[in-house]
């Protein structure tokens, strides 16, 4: 075959084959299989054509579920169908897929193997899901690399296609789905040749057509059902032959040899360890070493798992071996080992004679970093005379103690390869220019490369670490870079947070991007890092890229200048080479921006290579001292033991008896106020003379950094000199003073609080840290100021900002059109309220471990938040409803039954009576019921009446009125989840929706939704969405009995007031669709106009604003109230235009882009229409 290479992770090379095979694509995302959906729909919509000639056919469905139903239709009537998928995506496939196999369609997944969610979600890689598949009668086969994807894959389709079986084909999560590595590919052509046409053909024609009619899927009874099924046996049976075929055949092609088992090591080895996946790379290199020093040791890596062969498995296993050690990498709680275990041990019961000791292990759970030393361990176990079985490595087990201890010290290294590490923060560019680096020096060099990037659980201004390798030789190093040649760290704060310089080799390269000079870094470097510096003969380069960025004019857009100091520092391959391909990426990445991004990027190139200052190293820093520390902060336990470790990414060295506590996955609240990130480049500065003290700064900060405080005299008189006051305007504020402060070390520097000030950013300025007082002495005594709210209304947009948010410090992307409405609703209800998650960004920023933004009131009292699932949210909320009802009202038996044994006129009984009478007022009944709980604790009654009161206070938290809410984004409400929303709508129970709609799949990276408008450009809508938005508000108040805003924050905050209001005060089912901005939409102006986005959405028409209130019908009054006036449609292309999502078509397909805009323009004005008809049709029937 003539060798294509390509630069490319494990998801692209899995789609790259995947269609050429495939006729018809049945997809829904999940991460982090979604990419190679993505690249299908890439494809498709450019015109590539598959095998057959023609462009695969995709749809998104409204589920996982769903994909695989589509896929099943396709396969039915005779098209080669695909899917890709993960995690629990994978398991609402599970039912489908028996079917698929029960009819024998030749059907192919992908599958990029991940954590499913247990006591947590993980968005990271292990085989929990596949495993749950082991049952469906689909034939498994498991890749271990990027190269491993682009040769199996196919394996999976041709096989699929002769037997007539069908296919999961997977691959790890994260460590190969998202690994780039430099791989040679497949030509379509060769392929095309393996094809069983005859088979493919015998089974197209056996489809469902009405000109050959045939029934499917009856109903079988006991009489035959069994013998149908062991009729598959012979086919089973004959799998694992034909895939030894076709492996052979790829084997010819691409000169790597596959067997459904391959073994890799000593041909007299002694200890063998059976694996499947990425770990069996790392594996291998730990074999190699091992036997160079004279020990026998062997690898068998899994490649075709189900059906498994004892026969290809005994093959390849050498008759030495005396030892044997299967690694899983998922736990089956409860079973009698893990699955791979368990058929090892089931191969040799098969045969008789001498067999080896078999243990097994596992590894590697939620992408736990396998490293060499992991599978050392696993060998030196094996030597033991009685090795430890059902042994865990990676991690230190000190409660069962079945983890092996790890030789630290060992390593392996190809000298040719070189290692490098980045740290950047979430959204800097950092990841980005490290893969166009992997990109110029794969395509223009010989030389292989690896890379592979770790993200934490915040959405954006989290830390990122790239992991890059280069050499002479294939890499098969499947981990973390851990020795590196180059370390490069993007954020000076991250020096004093996290320990970066000791994965430096002596004599390596470390480039720090920092505002010091070189005269500041002996005041402002930690001591440790300055002897390890000096110590190890480190070549220190320091640069200042944001400075250097801001001159040429790309703001801190610093990635290119960074990008280019590596490659001159680095010398990977000759500094002018690097800068010509730079340059020539610079031309092809912003060409369609103009000629001015052209030049300014290809200057910050140039200024990149020079920018870079060598610092002469002071051999006094090789004793550099310690600072003296303080005797630390008084904090509990869960921050000192659990939160700063992880932070400070030291959370891999936790033992298991850490978490006993929270095994069940239960955490506490408000750990995101111990963070204190300190990525804020500027912060908000008030200024008191201008300030109107509207609070509305307060009101839209995404993460709650920004609060009003009113001080009594006591307080003014105790505060620090440096706490700025003003006095308090407004009618009840005579005796206050009046202040804002701001939370620096947890400011996102988004600026929406000052687009936002009516002031026109005058009573609050963004201002340079730099010439700012970033201490938190002002904010920590805020924090002890009382909360003076008994005569404030609540419900005002002012009022409101003066209760304390238990929502605070989020890991959500600055400016997040989400997280306003959220900490909002908290205010007003967050002491009484339950809040029913789905997945989605809301659970990346609402409860990602260890940094909990959801917090108690200074009573103790909280949200209580929860998360069953994406698709399940309205059921699982409704679940919580139900049980809410029932204990109340088991706790209201009591107390009728209490009131039956008292006077009338007791206390106990006055109270009782108040607690009735307030029973369904949200406010009212939490103050009877603590009045209730006060007077029962003070009872002196005794006998039944005593035992009754005793019963009732045990239950006491079920006194008082909860509302009970469910949130999630639009992907959910109107996709996966829209039955259960409608179910729950239906239903007429008392219960809350609220639906954060940015018109996307958020978190899943911008795929398009039932929300998203036509002309949108999205994930899977690369070439613009043609069908319009779905208009749930309209569907919901089509039942008549349900209560429907819709409404954004930046428009009217005033009717989002009255919206949230009377939704809650309504006796029935509520829905609350918010427009929520969105960092996927590529708002021209930034993620801090994000709120005046919001009043440009409803300005131009593009949104609309109203309320329907089923209670006003009763009054003989109009249920619907449109609150927003008729959009200036002159400016709705405009508004388009200012948001990438809509521009980039108008770029790519101006002529599209005309004919989408104006149809979306048209159904905007047709579905105002629709709301001034639902308004005026009131009237007229009345």
């Amino acid at each position: 075959m003539s060798k294509i290479v390509k630069i490319v992770d494990g998801n692209e090379a899995a789609a790259y084959i995947a269609y050429a095979f495939t006729e018809v694509a049945g997809i829904y995302p999940i991460t982090p299989s979604s990419p190679m959906a993505e690249k299908t729909d890439e494809w498709s919509a450019k015109g590539v054509k598959n095998i057959f000639g023609q462009r695969v056919r995709l749809v998104e469905m409204q589920s996982e579920a769903g994909a695989a139903g589509a896929v099943h239709g396709a396969l039915e009537s005779g098209a080669l169908s695909t899917t890709y998928t993960a995690s629990q995506g994978l398991m609402l496939m599970i039912p489908t897929l028996h079917r698929i196999s029960g009819q024998r369609h030749p059907g192919v997944l992908h599958v990029a193997s991940r954590t499913v969610g247990t006591h947590a979600f993980s968005i990271f890689g292990d085989h929990s899901d596949v495993m749950g598949c082991r049952n469906t009668g689909f034939a498994m086969l498991c890749s271990g690399s990027v190269q491993q994807v682009m040769d199996l894959a196919g394996v999976a389709h041709l096989s699929a296609i002769k037997s007539r079986i069908p296919f999961l084909h997977w691959f790890d999560g994260f460590r190969t789905s998202h690994e780039i590595q430099k791989v040679e590919a497949l030509e379509y052509s060769d392929l095309a040749k393996l094809v069983d046409y005859d088979a493919l053909h015998a089974w197209k024609k056996g489809a469902m057509n009405p000109e050959s009619p045939s029934l499917r899927s009856t109903v079988q009874n006991p009489d035959i059902y069994f013998q149908v099924r062991e009729a598959n046996n012979q086919d089973y049976a004959a799998l694992a032959d034909i895939v030894e075929g076709y492996m052979a055949e790829i084997s010819k092609l691409v000169g790597r040899e596959y067997h459904p088992f391959n073994y890799y090591g000593a041909v007299d080895a002694d200890r063998v360890i059976v694996a499947m996946g990425s770990a069996c790379e790392t594996a291998q290199e730990v074999v190699d070493m091992l036997n160079a020093d004279g020990e026998k040791v062997g690898l068998v890596q899994v490649f075709l798992y189900r059906p498994f062969s004892v026969k290809h498995l005994l093959d390849v296993i050498p008759a030495s071996v005396k030892k044997i050690a299967a690694l899983d990498r998922l736990k089956e709680a409860g079973s009698i080992g893990d699955p791979l275990y368990e058929d090892i041990c089931s191969a040799y019961n098969e045969v008789t004679g001498e067999k080896p000791i078999i243990v097994g292990g596992r590894y590697g759970l939620s992408s736990k970093d396998t490293d060499p030393a992991c599978i050392k361990a696993v060998f030196d176990n094996l030597k033991l005379d009685e090795p430890k079985n059902h042994f865990t490595i990676g991690i230190v087990d000190d409660v069962t103690h079945m983890s092996l201890e790890l030789d630290k010290d060992f390593q392996v290294e190809d000298p040719s390869t070189i290692s490098c590490k980045f740290w950047g923060l979430g959204s800097d560019g950092t990841v980005g220019a490290n893969k166009n680096s992997i990109k110029i020096i794969g395509d223009q060099t010989d030389k292989y490369c690896q890379a592979y990037f770790e993200y934490d659980t915040k959405k954006s201004f989290g830390i990122t670490k790239s992991h890059l390798r280069f050499g002479d030789n294939p890499i098969r190093s499947t981990y973390l870079v851990k020795r590196a040649d180059f370390v490069a760290c993007h954020n000076q704060s991250y020096l004093t947070q996290y320990d970066i310089i000791s994965e430096l080799k002596p004599n390596g390269t470390f480039l720090l991007n920092c505002q010091w000079s070189v005269e500041d870094l002996d005041a402002n470097l930690p001591a440790e890092v300055k002897r390890y510096i000096a110590n190890n003969n480190i070549n220190f380069y320091i640069v200042d890229a944001n400075k250097v960025s801001q001159a040429i004019g790309l703001g801190n857009r610093s990635n290119m200048v960074l990008q280019a100091a590596f490659f001159n520092l680095s010398k990977v391959i000759p500094v002018e080479d690097a800068v010509f391909h730079m340059k020539e990426a610079v031309k092809k990445t912003f060409g369609k921006k103009g000629e001015k991004v052209v030049n300014m990027n290809m200057e910050a190139v140039d200024a990149g290579i020079n920018a870079p200052i060598k610092v002469d190293v002071p051999e006094a820093w090789k004793n550099a001292a310690d600072d003296v520390q303080g005797a630390g902060d008084s904090v509990p336990d869960f921050i000192s033991d659990i939160l700063r470790p992880i932070n400070a990414q030291k959370g891999d060295d936790l033992p298991v008896s850490t978490f006993m506590a929270s095994r069940d996955g239960v955490m506490p609240l408000g750990t995101s106020r111990f963070e204190k990130r300190n990525i804020a480049t500027s912060v908000p500065v008030w200024d008191p003379a201008e300030c109107i003290q509207c609070n509305q700064c307060a009101y839209v900060c995404p993460h709650a950094v920004i609060r009003p405080f009113l001080l009594d005299e006591d307080e003014v008189k105790n505060k620090p000199e440096s706490f700025t006051v003003a006095d308090a305007k407004g009618k009840g504020f005579e005796d206050y003073k009046y202040s804002i402060k701001v939370s620096t070390h947890d400011c996102t520097s988004c600026g929406v609080c000052v687009a936002t000030c009516p002031k026109g950013g005058k009573a609050i300025k963004m201002t340079s840290v730099a010439e700012t007082d970033m201490t938190q002495d002002n904010w920590n005594y805020a924090m002890s100021i009382t909360e003076k709210t008994k005569d404030i209304d609540k419900y005002s947009v002012k009022g409101s900002q003066f209760f304390q948010p238990l929502l605070e410090f989020s890991g959500a992307c600055a400016g997040c059109g989400e997280t306003a409405y959220a900490k909002l609703l908290t205010q007003l209800f967050g002491e009484k309220m339950y809040f029913a998650n789905a997945t989605g960004c809301t659970q990346a920023w609402g409860a990602a471990m260890p940094s909990i933004p959801y917090c108690e009131s200074k009573a103790g009292k909280g949200v209580a938040w929860s998360n069953s699932l994406f698709e399940n949210n309205a059921e699982f909320s409704y679940g919580m409803c139900l049980a809410v009802k029932h204990q109340r009202e088991n706790v209201k038996m009591d107390i009728d039954a209490l009131a039956k044994l008292i006077s009338d006129n007791s206390r106990e009984a006055l109270a009782i009576a108040k607690w009735i009478e307030t029973y369904d007022n949200l406010d009212a009944s939490a103050i009877a019921s603590e009045e209730l709980i006060k007077i029962l604790e003070e009872s002196t009654l005794t006998g039944e009446a005593k035992t009754l009161i005793d019963t009732i206070l045990d239950k006491k938290n079920h006194l008082s009125k909860k509302t009970m809410w469910m949130y999630g984004g639009d992907g959910w409400a109107y996709d996966i989840g829209f039955g259960g929303v409608d179910h729950v709508l239906a239903s007429g129970e008392d219960i809350n929706i609220w639906v954060f709609d940015t018109e996307v799949y958020s978190n899943t990276g911008g795929q398009s939704s039932k929300s998203t408008h036509e002309a949108a450009v999205a994930q899977f809508a690369a070439s613009g969405k043609r069908t319009k938005k779905k208009d749930l508000g309209m569907m919901a108040m089509s039942y008549g009995y349900v209560y429907v805003a819709q409404v954004a924050m930046g428009a009217d905050k005033n009717q989002l007031m009255k919206a949230v209001t009377e939704a809650e005060a309504y006796p029935g089912p509520s829905l609350i669709i918010a427009y929520s901005p969105c960092i996927n939409h590529g708002i021209k102006a930034g993620m801090g106009k994000a709120q005046e986005e919001q009043r440009k959405a409803v300005a131009c028409g593009y949104w609309d604003l109203y309320r329907y209130n089923p209670q006003l019908k009763a009054e003989g009054k109009n249920p619907f109230s449109l609150d927003s006036k008729e959009g200036n449609y002159d400016e709705f292309q405009n508004f388009l235009k200012g948001e990438v999502r809509y521009a980039s078509l108008a770029k790519a397909a101006p002529d599209a882009a005309e004919e989408l805009f104006a149809k979306c323009e048209e159904d905007a004005k047709e579905r105002r229409l629709s709301y001034v008809r639902l308004q005026k049709g009131f009237e007229e029937v009345k």
